[in-house]
């Protein structure tokens, strides 16, 4: 869905390289679903904490204008789906006007039907605009935020033609939203603009100062700025817009079987109706005489929900993180600056990676205290430090790295290299790792 948001903003008239914020945690994530679409990033900044929307896009905006620019700021969520992409340009084109004036634009969405599941904003008339000159066609002054309603409350709103849901989106110019923050929340903006003036490079990366960050008052946009400013205005979008902020959502906007199923990966379905029933793994989910269920299965878990209940899974990482399980925090998957590998098993004094090595990448030169290594190449080239000696091993050919010995993986070739590590030893912890270099700046 990054990749998607990315790819959306083809076509919109003079849109300049992507501002990316994200935690650190998700930052080799991030770098990878950016090279797939070969798409570079101004910037990726890595956030220590999260401090929810107004602090992420105050640094943004701060980041924006410097070198002296003042750019427009198009700020979207990664996890929307928006079907038609001329109407959401053609909205873009109209927000800019007003963003142009100095107005702080949202996006509404126009609402199919009566949702309690999101906020609402009331549009105003022209005539309540008392901010600047006059409002371009198609955008209208906001009248009011308001909570998300009780179903009686989102009917009323949807059929009074005032109210549209509340987005998430925004545009606006970058020294407009900073002189709101200034006035609306300065206490934000100070620390935004300390996190920022001492953060440090790192590979692709703005790291901020997490000291600085996490000094920061959490607040979303719309408290912080949007409910307070007086240069609010709407533009309303109907583009088949759907915030997939939960599995239901995903399920809505999914295409189905004609037994109103979601089916993703290896499935077999008798009997069954308006699932998703997702297999990211590979393995076999045979469903028999169910309805309204989510079943994920990945290579972390598999979970099992009814889609009305589907939002109580924050019990259950509550409850992994309160019994200190490691599925709270570790992925199989783990990311690096150089590729990726998958656990994809373990045991008393044993593990199995599935190790891949993007082009050009080289992971560190390296040895560990108490573990030997055994090295199959599955696919691609392996160019291979081990002790004094250096070998090319291709597709079925192995190598030993015995306990103690210096050792480096690289990937000379033009396609992934893909092998299998088998780990042994007494200890197979990830801090086993001594680097002797490293072109990632990791020693």
């Amino acid at each position: 869905m990054l990749q998607q948001t990315v790819l959306r903003l083809m076509g919109i008239t003079e849109c300049e390289r992507p501002i990316l914020i994200c935690n650190e945690s998700h930052r080799f994530i991030v770098a990878e679903q950016l090279r797939q679409i070969d798409i570079k990033a101004e910037a990726i900044i890595l956030e220590s904490v999260g401090r929810n929307t107004a602090p992420a896009i105050a640094i943004s905006a701060l980041a924006a204008m410097q070198h002296g620019k003042d750019p427009l700021l198009l700020v979207l969520a990664a996890d929307h789906v928006i079907a038609n992409t001329g109407a959401f340009h053609t909205a873009v084109a109209t927000a800019r006007r007003a963003a142009e004036t100095g107005a702080l634009v949202t996006f509404g969405i126009v609402p199919s039907h009566a949702e309690t599941g999101y906020g609402y904003i009331e549009q105003g008339s022209h005539s309540d605009w008392r901010t600047g000159g006059d409002l371009p066609p198609g955008v209208h002054p906001v009248a009011r935020f308001v909570e998300k309603p009780n179903l009686s409350t989102a009917q009323s709103y949807v059929e009074s033609g005032r109210y549209l849901w509340n987005s998430g989106m925004f545009l606006f110019r970058a020294s407009a939203l900073i002189a709101e923050l200034e006035q609306l929340a300065p206490q934000i903006l100070s620390a935004c603009r300390s996190s920022l003036a001492t953060a440090k490079a790192d590979l692709d990366f703005l790291r901020l100062d997490s000291e600085a960050f996490a000094s920061c008052p959490e607040d979303s946009i719309d408290y912080a700025v949007m409910e307070k400013t007086d240069k609010a205005v709407v533009v309303p979008l109907d583009a088949g817009w759907s915030d997939v902020g939960s599995w239901n959502a995903l399920w809505e906007v999914s295409e189905k079987n004609p037994d109103g199923n979601v089916i993703k990966g290896d499935v077999l379905v008798v009997d069954s109706q308006d699932n998703y029933l997702h297999s990211a793994n590979g393995r076999l989910i045979a469903a028999v005489g169910i309805s309204d269920l989510v079943v994920v299965d990945t290579e972390d878990a598999v979970m099992v929900a009814h889609k009305g209940q589907v939002q109580q899974v924050k019990k259950i990482v509550d409850q992994l993180k309160a019994d200190g399980r490691k599925e709270a925090a570790q992925h199989r998957v783990v990311y690096r600056p150089w590729g990726c590998y998958d656990s994809i098993d373990n045991g008393a004094r044993y593990q199995v990676k599935r190790i891949t090595v993007k082009p050009g990448a080289k992971l560190s030169v390296q040895m560990h205290h108490h573990r030997a290594e055994h090295w199959v190449v599955v696919s691609g080239t392996a160019k291979v430090l081990n002790g004094d000696k250096e070998v090319l091993l291709t597709e079925n050919q192995s190598i030993y790295i015995p306990v103690g010995v210096v050792h480096a993986l690289e990937n000379p070739g033009k396609i992934p290299l893909e092998l299998i590590e088998v780990q042994s030893g007494a200890y197979l912890g990830e801090d086993d790792i001594v680097r002797f270099e490293d072109k990632y700046g990791r020693i």
